[in-house]
């Protein structure tokens, strides 16, 4: 069975959780370094993006979730989680782990009161659409030549993957359709199978 952390610092994380055990994976709610390493996968959740950052210092979990993504192991960002892995801010803020090559600009949809449900197509995954939940969301204003755009929302980008990276605006844990946590955890299968091609 997969096990798919959630890091437990701020955010829906019991959401999370739900979708990925719907999946039939297993899900681990992630406070300390030590637990990365039992790991397949990541899902970093939607929050307040500078205070989650101010807790992965406090933590010192920064350096080790860079580690993390050296070993090719697969990162999902949702909302403030894909603020996290963009290697660009726009307003020429300070960038986190810098994983993504992306640009995102921080609650782009409205602030809190302005949060609303709206029905997208996201290639490979929905292509019927699904209800997507944005609460402050941000969008990517730029993606480099290796990111792939899934899903656009009014012409913003909303959701897109970078090989082992997978990162979307809005929250897929607070609906009951688990189609995009299913997506990352195909990710997730793919990376192990080409582990063990490499490990026999």
């Amino acid at each position: 069975m997969l096990k798919i952390g959630i890091l437990g610092l701020q955010g829906a994380v019991r959401e999370h959780a739900r979708a990925v055990k719907d999946c039939g994976a297993e899900a681990i709610d992630v406070k300390s370094i030590e637990q990365l390493e039992q790991l397949d996968g990541l899902i970093l959740p939607g929050g307040e993006s500078t205070t989650m950052r101010r807790l992965l210092d406090k933590s010192g979990f920064m350096e080790p979730l860079r580690a993390f993504a050296r070993e090719g192991k697969p990162i999902f960002g949702t909302c403030a989680g894909l603020i996290l892995l963009a290697k660009r801010l726009s307003n020429q803020e300070e960038a986190h782990l810098e994983l993504m090559d992306i640009t995102v600009e921080r609650n782009s949809f409205g602030r809190q009161r302005e949060s609303f449900e709206a029905e997208i197509a996201i290639a490979g995954v929905a292509e019927d659409k699904m209800t997507a939940v944005f609460i402050r969301a941000p969008h990517i204003t730029e993606a480099g030549e290796n990111v792939e755009v899934l899903a656009k929302y009014e012409g913003r980008i909303v959701t897109v993957r970078e090989g082992q990276f997978l990162g979307c605006s809005f929250h897929p844990e607070l609906t009951e359709d688990n189609r995009l946590t299913a997506y990352f955890l195909q990710m997730v299968e793919e990376y192990k199978m080409i582990e063990n091609k490499i490990c026999n």
